[in-house]
């Protein structure tokens, strides 16, 4: 049995399953990347949640593995060389499973890497911006007098998602007929600017079909459903 005494994030989340990956997360765009990543892949895995109500999320175990204090995270048992590896930053924690699944990523160099740029996209593009424009139109908006802030990121996410609809004419999912770790880190943030976000009518949603069939298709898909539900969040009090 794998030994994960050293790392201090197990003293505040025991693992029940020390010889499987322990998984940090909450149920958000980012963090079912992980869970749902982790459920396609059938690598075994132990759910940990980070309660933000809590302030998980900037406790001292919690930054000895994701100093960014930021979810997903996870610890790895069996990491490269037979040695526990912890890993924070969603984008990274898709990588390292697709390559330690060998799944979920084209085999071959270039589609490896036109993977990647795909995954870029939305780690330094859709993500950012879409959570921005939640927070302006769902949050903070109505305390700005100023209304540029959320008209610049409703532009913003119209061009993203124009660029996003452009790619996916005439294919089944962004690499084309294979469904990969590009699409898992992208439509959890689309379904959640036009569902939790409420602003699919700001961004004229209707105007990209191909995205909309697409993540139709991404949520129908048995191990995203579950995923996205992982880590079941605290019941209310």
């Amino acid at each position: 049995m794998s030994d994960l005494s050293a790392f201090p994030v197990t003293g505040k989340w025991p693992a029940v399953h020390p010889d499987r990956i322990q998984l940090y997360s909450l149920p958000t765009p980012n963090g079912v990347k992980a869970s749902i990543m982790l459920e396609e892949t059938g690598l075994p895995y132990e759910p940990h949640l980070v309660n933000f109500e809590t302030h998980d999320q900037t406790s001292a175990e919690f930054l000895t593995l994701s100093p960014n204090n930021k979810i997903p995270a996870i610890l790895d048992p069996n990491g490269p060389d037979g040695k526990p590896l912890a890993l924070f930053e969603s984008g990274a924690i898709l990588l390292y499973l697709a390559d330690k699944s060998g799944q979920l990523m084209p085999r071959d160099a270039a589609g490896r890497y036109h993977t990647i740029q795909w995954l870029m996209f939305q780690m330094g593009g859709i993500g950012p911006m879409f959570g921005q424009l939640g927070f302006f139109h769902k949050f903070a908006g109505k305390d700005y007098e100023d209304k540029r802030p959320h008209a610049r990121y409703v532009a913003e996410a119209k061009r993203l998602l124009g660029v996003l609809e452009g790619r996916l004419a005439g294919r089944s999912w962004i690499m084309g007929d294979d469904y990969s770790i590009a699409d898992i880190a992208t439509f959890p943030w689309v379904r959640n600017l036009i569902g939790f976000y409420g602003a699919g009518g700001v961004v004229g949603i209707n105007d990209y079909p191909h995205v909309l069939r697409v993540l139709a298709a991404f949520v129908a898909r048995p191990a995203v459903a579950r995923g996205l539900e992982i880590p079941a969040r605290a019941p209310a009090a």
